[in-house]
């Protein structure tokens, strides 16, 4: 089997605008041969869908998901090009999914521009120090950081985690096929995510205290 690279994978996604990940899956299920690989990203709609990735999306949802007894809530926005769209049942199925797994897997940011530049950086110190700790040579410690923050994106931005539904796909991807079946632009623009207590500064001590109280009585 053809070794897929990726000077190939950059190629076909520069050709077709697919996704990174579905085109190197492209790439290897036609085993390096870069007209078979777009013929297959086409059969799936995700070269098509890719170009209606520009088009602008101002319609939409904001749906809510709440989990755990109401201690997890999420509110997502998605948008779509029209309002019909906005109340297809496929569309609607898709940010509830979307919602759902925001309320499962807790990302940070939408995609991986969003994340402030000084957090990659601090990331990337800490990951470089702690590669030098693990014994590793000095001229390959920058290519074991740099593939250690690509998984530090990969866990904190939405589009770039496994569904929890479907693992074996990305949000991205999934938000792909959804494009192409649909036939609209589709784009998760934002979210929040709520935990019940988070941010408060609990006071143990004074909690003890009071529980005592009660128990003296």
């Amino acid at each position: 089997m053809a070794e897929v690279t990726a000077a190939m994978v950059k190629e076909l996604r520069e050709k077709t605008g697919a996704g990174m990940m579905d085109c190197k899956k492209a790439l290897t299920e036609a085993e390096g041969d870069l007209e078979r690989a777009t013929e297959v990203l086409r059969e799936r709609g995700l070269a098509s869908a890719a170009k209606k990735a520009g088009r602008v999306a101002a319609e939409g949802l904001v749906e809510s998901y709440i989990h755990a007894g109401g201690r997890i809530g999420v509110l997502v926005e998605v948008n779509c090009e029209t309002d019909f769209v906005a109340k297809n049942e496929d569309f609607r199925t898709f940010v509830k999914d979307v919602a759902m797994h925001i309320a499962a897997a807790n990302p940070q940011y939408v995609r991986r521009e969003e994340v402030p530049q000084d957090i990659v950086e601090k990331e990337r110190e800490i990951l470089r120090v702690q590669t030098l700790n693990e014994g590793k040579p000095e001229k390959i410690v920058e290519k074991i950081v740099e593939g250690r923050i690509d998984k530090f994106f990969k866990d904190i931005c939405l589009m770039e985690q496994q569904f929890v539904k479907d693992p074996d796909k990305t949000i991205d991807t999934l938000l792909r096929e959804k494009i192409a079946t649909i036939g609209e632009n589709i784009s998760i623009r934002r979210f929040a995510r709520y935990v019940v207590g988070e941010g408060i500064e609990k006071n143990e001590a004074n909690f003890v205290d009071e529980v005592m109280a009660q128990v003296r009585k």
